[in-house]
């Protein structure tokens, strides 16, 4: 049986993570501050026998009882209108909080999977995005919280590799949506949300900027790989399918089927054009590729957000 630290784990992703391994036969220990998650995504598992909540911010020592096998360091601020009305918030989580928690595995000896971003290749100039590319990025620009402090926790991971043997794995993360997603101005969420109310459907400048859109169920599948695996190079892990931002707009408009209108709003400041992961790395060393496709993926994910807005 492991004994597993899931930083962030009222999250989104986390919760899920929080799932799958409480799941097994392991020991679960969810550490979250909940300035973005929710208690309501772990309602499920309070009171299982293998499952514990504490409430901690990772930008302080955070203090783990008895042995520890696996941490996964989820906690972060993932919103951009966060970036810029919270940017010192934004930081601390993925700077002194990764710090925090590499001393915590070095000291327990326990494998540590970082949740780095794609934004750590800021607008790219090369596309697809493979992990060897070095990145455009904006080291002032409103976005730089989130982008800079990624980067900083990629090199602080490989650090205590190198310095300290620390066993250490880095998860480039492209956009994920699915159940449990925050209303927090990420694309997916704001999109669903205006179509099930009937409102104009936001679309920051002219839509045709792309992203790539993982159902969460296929994230937690290749992080828990990425745990299992020996890789400590960079992994990105994301849909190599590239949606434009209008297009997602109209997809979300299909399955909910809403009449909304899409409405043009100003475009966000340092907005990368194209984004879409090359997974060729994931493929190979992980054996992982997402399977759910962006449609049903929102079926599901309409569903929650149909619930929530009732009441349910």
């Amino acid at each position: 049986m492991a004994r597993i630290l899931v930083t962030g784990g009222a999250g989104l992703i986390g919760s899920h993570v929080c799932d799958r391994l409480a799941a097994g036969p392991n020991e679960v220990v969810c550490a979250d501050n909940l300035s973005t998650g929710s208690r309501a995504n772990l309602s499920h598992l309070e009171g299982k026998p293998n499952f514990f909540f504490q409430r901690h911010d990772v930008a302080k020592p955070l203090t783990i009882a008895g042995d520890v096998d696996q941490i996964y360091h989820l906690a972060s601020l993932a919103s951009p209108p966060d970036f810029e009305s919270k940017p010192v918030e934004t930081a601390l989580p993925n700077s002194v909080g990764t710090y925090h928690l590499l001393e915590l595995a070095k000291v327990k000896k326990a494998r540590l999977v970082f949740a780095s971003t794609s934004e750590v290749y800021g607008d790219p100039l090369e596309h697809p995005q493979k992990e060897t590319y070095r990145g455009n990025v904006s080291v002032t620009g409103p976005r730089a919280p989130y982008d800079e402090s990624k980067r900083f926790g990629e090199a602080l991971c490989l650090a205590y590799l190198r310095e300290f043997e620390v066993d250490v794995g880095i998860a480039r993360i492209f956009n994920t949506y699915g159940p449990r997603m925050p209303e927090d101005g990420r694309v997916v969420s704001s999109f669903l949300v205006a179509a099930l109310k009937g409102q104009p459907i936001p679309v920051h400048g002219d839509g045709l900027q792309t992203r790539s859109f993982c159902y969460v169920a296929d994230m937690v599948e290749g992080l828990v790989k990425l745990m299992e695996s020996d890789e400590v190079d960079p992994v990105n892990l994301g849909s190599p399918k590239e949606t434009a931002v209008l297009d997602l707009a109209k997809a979300v408009k299909r399955v909910t089927g809403s009449r909304s209108e899409i409405a043009h709003v100003e475009d966000r400041p340092d907005d990368p054009e194209r984004r879409r992961p090359d997974i060729s790395r994931a493929m190979a060393a992980l054996k992982w590729e997402p399977k759910t496709s962006l449609e049903d993926g929102l079926y599901k994910t309409a569903d929650f957000f149909r619930r929530k807005l009732k009441g349910g």
